[in-house]
């Protein structure tokens, strides 16, 4: 049960808004074309009081990640969306373009894990989960829409806010950007060029390497690569027992992890971030574009694609 009192707080408190996620130079209008109009929705993101507007929040991951990369500081950068929020509710729904969980008790005994790298991560790293009018029951102004007809899935954002509530991780302007930031920042020049010289390690379940050398090439950047593969299922439940092998594999001297693991992203940055001193990005969509595998993703996603941008 979502406790709506928890969200009235959260809103009465005035430390969030809704706003559109405006950046300088981004252009959805080829993806919203390609997609279902209603998509655009998406566009309206909860927004810290603190932070001024897109462009704020483009700057401080950046110059996050830069800093941590700099001073060799833990930083896990993780995602959360409808698989997530259906995993935390211990739905099956989880299960949409990979299999994430075997069964709700597969989920209930990998969630204390869950829950001991959400803590970690709100304290060390940046979460950025989905949130937006159409996953609350909430309109832009942060009113409930009760007048209108409208049925909350039985996992939301509503519900993950209450899961976070209760494992107890709160939102504040340390933590929290809005989730469109990530593939924003990772699709940009900005990134590309901090990216030069460096040790990037993939840990995904697959890797072209040509692919991705031809994607930073675009922007005259020369990262130097390693790849760790990891499972295509079933890394958010069985990640305790593949940890040690898989992060054994990552070259001590990585600059920055970028991590495509479905539910189980959390785990994979909190730990690599922890064990390596580094950053780690949930990358997921990014990754497949720079697979050359946006298929894999059912198609393009919102603040991917850059005016002017060497990718297309």
């Amino acid at each position: 049960m979502v406790r709506r009192d928890e969200l009235d707080k959260w809103f009465e408190s005035r430390q969030f808004h809704f706003a559109k996620l405006v950046l300088t130079g981004m252009d959805n209008k080829p993806v919203l074309e390609i997609n279902r109009p209603e998509m655009a929705d998406e566009e309206i993101c909860l927004f810290h009081r603190d932070v001024a507007g897109g462009d704020a929040c483009f700057e401080r991951l950046h110059e996050r990640v830069r800093q941590c990369m700099a001073g060799r500081q833990a930083m896990p950068v993780v995602r959360f969306a409808d698989g997530e929020y259906a995993f935390y509710n211990q739905d099956l729904h989880c299960n949409g373009l990979y299999q994430q969980a075997e069964s709700v008790g597969a989920i209930q005994k990998a969630m204390p894990f869950h829950r001991d790298a959400l803590q970690y991560l709100s304290v060390t790293g940046i979460m950025t989960p989905l949130i937006f009018p159409g996953n609350l029951r909430r309109n832009a102004k942060g009113v409930f829409s009760f007048l209108v007809k409208f049925r909350t899935p039985s996992s939301s954002a509503e519900t993950f806010l209450t899961f976070l509530s209760e494992s107890p991780v709160e939102l504040n302007r340390h933590n929290y950007l809005p989730f469109y930031v990530v593939y924003a920042w990772l699709t940009s020049a900005v990134f590309a060029r901090l990216m030069d010289r460096k040790k990037i390690c993939v840990l995904n379940s697959e890797w072209n390497r040509d692919a991705c050398i031809r994607w930073f090439d675009h922007f005259s950047s020369h990262p130097d690569f390693s790849f760790v593969r990891i499972p295509t299922e079933y890394v958010a439940t069985r990640w305790a027992s593949m940890c040690d092998c898989i992060l054994n594999q990552v070259p001590s001297d990585t600059d920055l992890c970028l991590v495509g693991a479905g539910v189980g992203a959390l785990l994979v940055c909190v730990d690599v971030a922890k064990r390596f001193s580094i950053p780690a990005v949930d990358a997921g969509h990014v990754l497949n574009m720079m697979n050359d595998r946006v298929d894999k993703s059912n198609g393009a996603r919102l603040y991917t694609l850059w005016k002017n941008s060497p990718i297309t």
